[in-house]
Parts: C-alpha cells; structure tokens; sequence
C-alpha cells in the first residue's frame, strides 16, 4: 500500500493532468462509484488546466453567480481583483471546461480543505456558464475533479458550504456520491430567499490501493 509520505508527494503532481474528452472518461468510474447513465454529458467537453490569458473568460463566468447571491458567499460587490485573488491565487490549482471551439463553458478549483493535518481532504468549487446549464458541464467537472483529487493523492473530498435552496447541486453532488454530513443553520444570506441553510457534504476517494493494487 501506499505511504502517508507517497501521498503527500503525489499531492504536487496536477500539473501533468492537461486535458481529456468527457465521452472517454470512463476507466475510473467504479472508483467513484458513479452511475454513468445518471449523468448526463455533452458530445466533447475538453477539461484543462487555467492558463492566466484564460482569465477573462473565466470571470465572465464568475460573475454573473457571484452578483446573484444565490449560491457563493462572495460579496456580490466584489472586485475583479479580489476575485481573481480567491479563484486563481489561493489554490493547488484551477481547471477550465471548454466545447470543441475552445469556449469556457465552467470552471473549477481543488486545493486541501485544511492545511496541516486535514491536508488529505481535498475541497473544490465549481462555476457553469449560464448558457451551458443543463448539459452536463458541472458534473463532468465533478466528475474530473475526482479523477484529479485521486492524482494528487486526497483520500477524500469535502464541500465545506453548500447551499441548501441550490437544489440542484445538491441533488448532482449526491449521485456524485457524496453524502451530507451536517447542516449549518441559516447561515447564507441568500439574495432572494433571506437566511437559509449550509450543507456540509463529503466523499471518501478510493485509492488504487484500497481496491488491491500495489
């Protein structure tokens, strides 16, 4: 099996995982335990890792959920800047979901959820251009991310603040495999809806060597 020290090492190695096509993602599915006919994916969705001239695109994205309040808790007033500061700057890394043209339809980040000792628990967040809901963008990100958190040697990935009136997240990450395990009571000022509840959801990676490799 695997070292602890192996781990960490593997950890640092995302910088090698460029890119794939979505319709081939299919080799670490019993790993995640997805249901690949739950999830549905558009024909060639291209996943790579952001590269700074990618940034307006990026923020174009972000934007628009950011200045609706409904699911970040970035201040809906929060400068170009700032944003680029926590999405890009903060990070093990940040990765694009682009079609076939090389249009950014979503975006994601992975880095540790805690530093130290809760260093193996990795955290992500995910951003879908509003003209590519519903295709699948975000769960074949989620579905990446997975595959990214098990490269960089996480043994699990958590979502710290989910925010619960965000039914379809919630519903995307559970057939993702991911469970909730606590609730944070009203504590997201939702633009529209007032105070609502945070889910805190979490999901163990299996390892290579937790289904018998080397």
């Amino acid at each position: 099996g695997q070292t602890t020290n192996t781990r960490r090492q593997r950890r640092l190695s995302y910088s090698g995982i460029m890119a794939f096509h979505v319709a081939s993602m299919n080799q670490a599915e019993d790993r995640l335990a997805l249901n690949p006919s739950e999830l549905p994916r558009p024909p060639v969705l291209i996943v790579r890792v952001f590269e700074p001239t990618d940034w307006p695109g990026v923020c174009a994205v972000l934007k628009p959920i950011v200045r609706a309040g409904e699911a970040y808790v970035f201040a809906p007033n929060i400068s170009e800047d700032e944003m680029h500061h926590i999405w890009i700057k903060l990070l093990a890394a940040t990765f694009l979901a682009c079609d076939a043209s090389g249009n950014i339809l979503g975006t994601y980040f992975i880095k540790p959820n805690q530093p130290g000792l809760g260093a193996h628990v990795s955290n992500c967040g995910y951003a879908t251009a509003a003209q590519a809901q519903g295709r699948g963008v975000a769960s074949a990100m989620c579905e990446h991310s997975q595959q990214q958190a098990l490269a960089m040697g996480f043994e699990a990935m958590q979502f710290n603040f989910v925010v619960a009136s965000n039914e379809g997240a919630v519903r995307l990450w559970k057939k993702h495999g991911f469970k909730g395990v606590g609730t944070v009571p009203q504590a997201f000022q939702h633009h529209r809806l007032g105070l609502v509840d945070a889910l805190v959801m979490h999901k163990k990676m299996l390892l290579p060597s937790d289904n018998g490799g080397d």
